[in-house]
């Protein structure tokens, strides 16, 4: 199985794995976003440490259950050619109804055939009032047209 696009990476195949990295998880389908990972791919989230995907995929799950009206956006940081660096936001809601804009960045490796091996997410909460959120698109993907992060001054 291959995920293009494939490293070696350019700048503009970076961008777009980004993207579609930040598509698959505004789906918050655990199951199809596990499959972007190799088998036995390693994380580190948060104090985490999930390991291949029926483990990225629980994982997954109970974030999504737990981060209620997840919405995220990702930004390339920089690239190499078989590495990507991003920064990320999500806002999000707990059982309470209380809002958070999470900030982090990611570490990603890559396998030959486009599957991330390894991840490795450093990631710090805020609390917000829900009149601060900044991501009000409908659940789902990003609009093209809604800016990103550097645009929204995050």
């Amino acid at each position: 199985m291959t995920r293009p696009p494939l490293p070696p990476f350019t700048s503009e195949t970076a961008t777009q794995k980004v993207r579609a990295a930040e598509d698959g998880w505004n789906s918050r389908d655990a199951a199809e976003v596990a499959l972007a990972y190799t088998v036995n791919s390693e994380w580190r989230n948060r104090a985490e440490f999930p390991k291949g995907r029926d483990e990225i995929e629980a994982f997954l799950t109970r974030k999504w259950q737990r981060e209620q009206e997840y919405r995220l956006i990702k930004e390339l940081w920089t690239f190499s050619e078989n590495r990507i660096a991003v920064r990320f936001a999500y806002e999000w809601h707990d059982e309470t109804g209380q809002w958070f804009r999470s900030y982090g960045n990611e570490n990603w490796a890559f396998d030959p055939d486009g599957l991330m091996a390894r991840r490795f997410a450093s990631i710090n909460d805020l609390a917000i009032d829900e009149t601060a959120r900044k991501f009000l698109w409908p659940l789902g993907r990003r609009p093209d047209n809604h800016p990103g992060l550097s645009d929204l001054g995050l």
